[in-house]
């Protein structure tokens, strides 16, 4: 079989394997390590969870997310009862920051905005309402403010890549100017390189990520 077939396989194998995908309507393409995803399914944690499972599997370089929500009839929420609901989850959520972070919905979909400190804030929130039900997609707005202490950002990220079972040092290589992160190098999977990035945003002081990480 051709390298593209192959992962084609491999990702629709690693959908059925995810007890969190539970669809038969997901359709898998692949071509130069680039990898499509279509169909539908009932909620966006499912889609989220495709997305996911696609990325874990080597060889897969790109993700092109076409997968659509359809909430089916008896899970559909009017804007203003989620909006209710989104409010008073974020408000119950000690890692949101209060009156910090504000939002609208619009056909299922949360836009979040505002300023936070740190980018796990940003991630919580989101997190959040992922699962909320009739909620088709959360866009995530919310910007990190910039930190005044910025000096050990760069030793801070070197010290957890190092830590983590997933990088060999010698691959990963970190720099940053300012707030700014610089992530070079090579890891062997897309779940890798956001493992290198997740890394990098929960340093204090980050306020932007530019990842040039190449998968190998």
């Amino acid at each position: 079989m051709s390298h593209d077939t192959t992962l084609q396989h491999a990702v629709t194998a690693e959908l059925i394997w995810d007890p969190a995908v539970t669809s038969s309507e997901i359709g898998v393409t692949a071509k130069d390590g680039v990898v499509a995803l279509t169909g539908q399914v009932d909620n966006y944690v499912e889609k989220l969870a495709a997305e996911a499972a696609a990325r874990r599997v080597r060889g897969v370089k790109a993700i092109v997310q076409q997968i659509e929500v359809h909430v089916p009839f008896s899970l559909k929420r009017s804007d203003e009862d989620i909006a209710a609901t989104a409010v008073s989850r974020l408000a119950w959520n000690v890692a949101v920051p209060p009156d910090r972070i504000s939002l609208k919905v619009s056909k299922g979909v949360i836009t979040l905005t505002g300023e936070v400190d740190r980018h796990f804030q940003s991630e919580a929130a989101e997190r959040e309402l992922r699962h909320l039900s009739g909620v088709v997609a959360v866009d995530n707005r919310v910007t990190v403010l910039p930190q005044v202490d910025v000096a050990d950002v760069s030793a801070t990220i070197s010290e957890a890549l190092d830590r983590s079972w997933l990088f060999d040092p010698a691959t990963v290589t970190v720099t940053a100017d300012g707030g700014t992160v610089h992530l070079g190098g090579t890891v062997r999977t897309m779940q890798e390189r956001r493992e290198a990035v997740g890394a990098a945003w929960a340093c204090p002081g980050t306020t932007a990520v530019d990842n040039r990480i190449s998968i190998v």
